[in-house]
């Protein structure tokens, strides 16, 4: 018999926080809320990093990723660990959306299933055209070139015309063996910000306008950027519902990313099933919901 029901999943980094470091201490207080919430339901809960060595994941029956923020940078680590722990324990997510979403190339799924999404072109490992003469044809003012595989702005680069050349040197590395976009920049993200919309069950939760600090495109609180409580309208809500029910089936939670794109229209900057901040904190009732539902799941298995 498996010694826990549930392993809440983070990253070494994120074990415990140090005097002062409030970032950290935020990500302890949303873990804490979903594991009480978990516990007064009577499931056994711990939560370890996904390198572990000493941890056999064999003994836990489900994990809930949250925060293994490391994994984008350690991916050559992180893919056979994601493929060896599946095969002796459950994922929430499930396994399969999990690395559908890791990926961002689900974003060109998402588009052909009537999804608006920023206009972004993909580059695959190996492209020989400098971003100069990627973006040369593009009626764009201003671009976002990023990996497939990141997160929390992890290379994530912000450029013009004027200072375009400035990253030709980091993206002919990065290049050579990752997936790359370049999209056009939304301008409403240095001023209205981005909303994330938590959607548990397929139904709407709680929402969070985030912000970044001055001109900053990066809205990541790690970053400096801002939350506050955020109140969309019906339409907003229909537009996040629809993002996840047009994707794949089986999503027990989910963030959606929303901006408005140059055109003043609802657009997805990022569907999150992966390892998404919920933001739980803001709406202790979403966490309920979700461990409500992550009960059900552990009682029929």
């Amino acid at each position: 018999m498996p010694k826990f029901d549930i392993t809440l999943l983070t990253s070494s980094e994120f074990l415990s926080a140090e005097a002062g470091d409030e970032f950290t201490e935020t990500i302890l207080e949303e873990d804490r809320i979903l594991r009480e919430a978990l516990e007064k339901r009577g499931l056994k809960v711990t939560r370890t990093n996904w390198d572990n060595p000493d941890f056999n994941w064999a003994e836990t029956k489900h994990v809930i990723f949250r925060t293994p923020w490391d994994y984008f940078s350690r991916y050559d680590e992180f893919a056979p660990w994601l493929e060896k722990t599946g095969k002796v324990s459950k994922f929430i997510n499930p396994a399969d959306i999990i690395t559908w979403n890791i990926d961002k190339h689900y974003m060109l799924e998402l588009h052909k299933e009537g999804i608006n999404i920023p206009n972004t072109i993909f580059l695959e490992p190996g492209e020989t055209r400098s971003l100069t003469e990627i973006t040369a044809g593009l009626n764009w003012d201003e671009f976002i070139l990023k990996p497939a595989i990141s997160g929390g702005a992890w290379h994530t680069y912000r450029m013009n015309r004027d200072t375009i050349a400035r990253h030709e040197e980091i993206f002919k590395e990065l290049i050579k063996e990752r997936s790359m976009l370049v999209q056009e920049y939304q301008k409403s993200i240095s001023g209205k910000g981005e909303v994330s919309y938590m959607v548990i069950g397929g139904k709407f939760t709680h929402a969070i306008l985030k912000k970044g600090k001055g001109d900053d495109f990066r809205v990541q609180e790690s970053f400096g950027g801002t939350i506050e409580d955020y109140l969309p309208s019906p339409e907003e809500i229909e537009f996040a519902q629809n993002v996840v029910s047009r994707a794949k089936s089986g999503i027990v939670y989910a963030r959606v990313d929303v901006m408005w794109d140059n055109n003043n229209k609802l657009t997805l900057g990022e569907l999150e099933v992966f390892e998404p901040a919920l933001w739980l904190r803001k709406n202790p009732p979403a966490a309920e919901l979700l461990a409500g539902i992550i009960h059900k799941m552990t009682k029929n298995c």
